[in-house]
């Protein structure tokens, strides 16, 4: 059942540049206080992480849309890769089953079969979770994102989406591109105004600059998504720049790449499973999207997440210094400094091969 329209004003509280360089001054002041570690616990009192009614996975506000979301995101992307249509059901199905009501995808994953394969999984089970895929017009304009909401509505089997985000904001001139005239932040706007999406945000994972470019703009994103880990404290840090100005403004913060995309540190023993998730959950966050492409990544992100406590500041500032020596140069998060973590079609889009 498509849900009742949404709400279409526009945030009452506009940002300019000014407010926006105050939140930044703000939270530096925060920052001198007690690092990252210690806005984060300042921040966390906002983002409540209770049990779900099972017992199973936190629950966390998704910003101010009243809605609770998992703490855990289901990833569309990894998730997608799985050639096994009856495995990849039953992985996400476990995953619905153990509380997980936040699934991520986007209209460009594995060329739309990550959106068909979560279409068919969702066949009644639809009203049970918190649906986001995402536009990827990357710059083009108005008409082609439309044209993607409809094509990402008919394969995911729906008449609405509850998060509707702007994917992969990572070129200088995204922003520009994206908020000119019929640009993709009207299609949101239009989008929302009819009913076809509850919400509306935008992802990146290269600068947090650009972040603030996008946030710059006087527009009622709900949400945004953003990379964060334990190595991006000490490099081109979402943390230190991006996520106090979300909460500050009531969006909600959606942490990706707690692995750093490829889960090479994991691999080469920096840090634990546990540790990489434990922290990004520990941050003032609304949820985590997790790449899940086994039963066994499911069952250890479940395990992670059902037994989370939040880290104190001085075990998120002990596990920054830790690995600082990796860090500081973006070893482990090349999709922050290098375009191969890039899709194919924002690439295309931009004039790259």
């Amino acid at each position: 059942m498509t849900p009742k329209k949404p709400d279409t004003s526009i945030w009452s509280t506009s940002l300019d540049r000014r407010q926006l360089l105050k939140g930044l001054g703000v939270a530096g002041s925060v920052m001198a206080l007690g690092g990252p570690g210690r806005l984060a616990e300042l921040l966390a009192a906002d983002t409540p992480s209770s049990g779900t009614s099972t017992g199973d996975i936190p629950r966390r506000a998704l910003g101010k849309t009243g809605v609770q979301v998992s703490a855990l995101c289901f990833g569309g992307a990894h998730w997608g890769r799985l050639k096994d249509e009856s495995e990849a059901f039953r992985i996400i199905h476990e995953a619905i089953d153990a509380g997980v009501n936040f699934l991520d995808n986007a209209w460009e994953y594995h060329g739309g079969r990550s959106e068909e394969l979560m279409g068919k999984a969702l066949q009644g089970k639809r009203q049970q979770v918190v649906l986001m895929t995402k536009v990827c017009s990357h710059g083009r304009d108005k008409k082609v994102a439309l044209q993607q909401l409809d094509e990402s509505l008919r394969r995911l089997k729906t008449d609405y989406l509850d998060l509707w985000q702007i994917h992969e904001v990572v070129y200088e001139d995204d922003p520009d591109l994206h908020f000119a005239p019929n640009g993709a932040t009207e299609a949101l706007l239009e989008a929302k105004q009819q009913g076809k999406v509850r919400f509306i945000g935008f992802t990146g994972h290269k600068h947090p600059q650009i972040h603030l470019k996008m946030l710059g703009h006087d527009f009622p994103f709900d949400a945004c998504q953003m990379p964060l880990n334990v190595f991006d404290g000490t490099y081109r840090s979402f943390e230190r720049e991006v996520l106090p100005i979300l909460n500050q403004r009531g969006i909600a913060a959606l942490g990706m790449k707690s692995l750093s995309g490829n889960a090479e540190p994991i691999k080469q023993g920096i840090v634990t499973p546990e540790e990489a998730i434990r922290y990004v959950l520990s941050l003032p966050i609304a949820s985590l999207v997790s790449g899940i492409d086994s039963p066994q990544v499911l069952k250890q992100n479940l395990d992670i997440a059902r037994r989370f406590t939040p880290m104190t500041v001085a075990e998120m500032d002990g596990l920054r210094t830790r690995v600082a020596q990796y860090a500081m140069d973006g070893r482990y998060e090349l999709f922050k400094s290098t375009n191969r973590y890039d899709g194919g079609i924002g690439r295309a889009q931009h004039g790259l091969s």
